[in-house]
């Protein structure tokens, strides 16, 4: 279930619905216009967040505002959020828009951890989910590379932004409870 939207009024429902079960674990994932030009940094157009099965797919870049409701529910240290390389994700949304996200862990240290295996450190959110989930993860370049800034995503961008934050959430589920297939 994925909510697409700029509207900060639809925010505020989504998280006040997401929010009655706390602590939560989610999958946060951003994606922007690639960079056309070498020192050109455009800023994040989408904010993806995944918790079981709800998903929030927020056109930041077309919002008139950013919801307390959102900077509150990031800045929440009860709410622990994973991503593969989130810490560049983190940045970027304090660079672009001043939010802050408090408590994250990327998935590659948590995967090296559990797993006992170093090499996870160097690895993407295919391979993540690949050894953690048994599943294949498409993400093609064709998507990757689009104009996330569009107004109007169309379908394949929307399963793909969902689909990075939700794997996201569920790699991050299965390594802190130790449902990892082997």
């Amino acid at each position: 279930q994925t909510l697409l939207t700029s509207s900060p009024s639809q925010v505020d429902s989504w998280l006040l619905q997401t929010q009655s079960q706390s602590p939560l674990l989610v999958g946060l994932d951003i994606e922007w216009r690639p960079n056309s030009q070498r020192g050109q940094s455009n800023p994040a157009a989408t904010l993806q967040l995944c918790t079981n099965n709800r998903c929030l797919v927020f056109q930041i870049i077309h919002s008139p505002s950013i919801p307390t409701s959102l900077l509150t529910f990031l800045a929440n240290p009860n709410n622990r959020f994973v991503g593969v390389g989130i810490e560049a994700d983190v940045e970027k949304l304090i660079e672009d828009y001043d939010m802050s996200v408090r408590n994250f862990v990327d998935l590659r240290n948590l995967a090296a951890e559990v797993l006992d295996d170093r090499d996870l450190l160097r690895s993407g959110i295919k391979s993540l989910g690949e050894r953690v989930l048994g599943k294949i993860i498409e993400k093609p370049q064709r998507i990757t590379r689009s104009r996330w800034d569009n107004p109007w995503l169309n379908a394949d961008q929307v399963k793909y932004a969902t689909i990075d934050a939700y794997v996201s959430f569920e790699i991050g589920r299965r390594l802190y409870s130790n449902q990892v297939i082997e």
